[in-house]
């Protein structure tokens, strides 16, 4: 499978970065993350036009893949470094998880859905991200056996903080998570800062599909 990247698809996402710059992502490891990810490739060719527009967009099965802005987001609150072991809960279109790549090679992902697991699973491969460990599951209760993390982010909506997610950080480690109802969800960051200490800070407003799961909502 051939994939291509123009002088014009890169021209398109250096003009991304620099409105996620002066809409306040700061973090310069992260815009170059954005910059590197050819977005368009996650796209149909016939939406392609889309890919460089700051909004979500619809990829079936319910879900979407995030907003450029969102991606950068919540990324930045995660504050990765190039040694931290990450996961991902919902991997979706599969974006989020090549950003992240471009920033620790220690990535896993897991999708509650199976054909969207089945079809960004084959699809990354294709693409040559070959570093994210991807699984297929409940990932409201994360992956106790690839346990601990240096930083879980949660790429859709859940009602509340799911115990087991925060059991899996290292002490040190970074929960990033949207919480609230069906329609909005407030970013929440909490930090473990002992075996039983965790420090919880409130961030924006955003508006994710729900979580599905034991710790997310009932389908």
């Amino acid at each position: 499978m051939t994939y291509t990247d123009t002088y014009r698809h890169q021209g398109q996402r250096r003009a991304l970065v620099r409105e996620l710059r002066q809409r306040g992502i700061h973090d310069e490891r992260v815009l170059a993350a954005l910059a590197a990810v050819p977005r368009h490739l996650f796209f149909e060719p016939a939406f392609e036009a889309h890919a460089y527009q700051d909004k979500a967009f619809p990829i079936g099965e319910g879900q979407t893949i995030s907003q450029p802005y969102t991606v950068a987001y919540q990324t930045q609150l995660l504050g990765v470094q190039p040694t931290d072991h990450v996961l991902e809960v919902g991997t979706g279109s599969g974006y989020q998880c090549a950003v992240l790549l471009k920033l620790t090679p220690h990535v896993e992902s897991i999708e509650f859905n199976e054909v969207l697991f089945a079809r960004t699973r084959h699809f990354l491969a294709a693409l040559g991200a070959h570093g994210a460990a991807l699984h297929c599951g409940d990932g409201s209760l994360g992956l106790p056996e690839r346990a601990p993390f240096d930083g879980i982010l949660v790429t859709a909506g859940a009602p509340g903080l799911p115990p087991a997610l925060l059991r899996q950080l290292r002490v040190g480690g970074r929960l990033v998570i949207p919480v609230g109802d069906n329609q909005t969800q407030r970013m929440v960051r909490v930090t473990r800062e002992g075996p039983e200490s965790f420090v919880r800070e409130e961030f924006e407003v955003f508006r994710f599909v729900p979580l599905l799961g034991a710790s997310g909502w009932r389908q």
